[in-house]
């Protein structure tokens, strides 16, 4: 029973990892040397050895499979014949007519009502309305 509860010890006490030691001189030449042996006969001084860093790997994988689907996705869009590509502008340029209609049927209702005859009060408060679509249908529609 000793036995068996000195063996994770020892395997402990042997499996720790042994930092070893750099060591920097200049020779007489003027040459740069590195040993984990210090020299006798050369003043030297100690290289700090940072630990290596280490990095879960199921995250690298991780992170390679999103950069392989969001590449995907690019090429898809950029493809010569993609729909998906122009989509979006499309969508917007059709809400644009969609809004460009409305303000002109907006303003074909209101010189109609313009033409039945209204008093001076009434005619204003409607000459004001086709004023301000007007200028809405001229910044929405016309300039862009």
């Amino acid at each position: 029973m000793p036995r068996i509860m000195a063996l994770p010890l020892l395997c402990v006490l042997f499996s720790s990892a042994v930092q070893a030691q750099v060591y920097r001189w200049i020779d007489a030449n003027g040459s740069i040397h590195f040993s984990d042996i210090p020299p006798v006969l050369e003043a030297h001084s100690q290289v700090p050895v940072r630990p290596p860093a280490t990095v879960p790997m199921n995250e690298n994988i991780r992170q390679a499979d999103r950069v392989s689907h969001h590449r995907k996705e690019l090429d898809k869009l950029l493809a010569p014949n993609s729909k998906a590509r122009y989509a979006k502008a499309e969508r917007a340029q059709d809400a644009r007519d969609k809004q460009c209609q409305k303000y002109r049927q907006q303003l074909d209702q209101l010189q109609a009502r313009l033409r039945a005859g209204y008093g001076n009060d009434r005619g204003n408060n409607l000459r004001q309305q086709r004023r301000e679509l007007s200028q809405s249908y001229s910044r929405e529609c016309v300039l862009n």
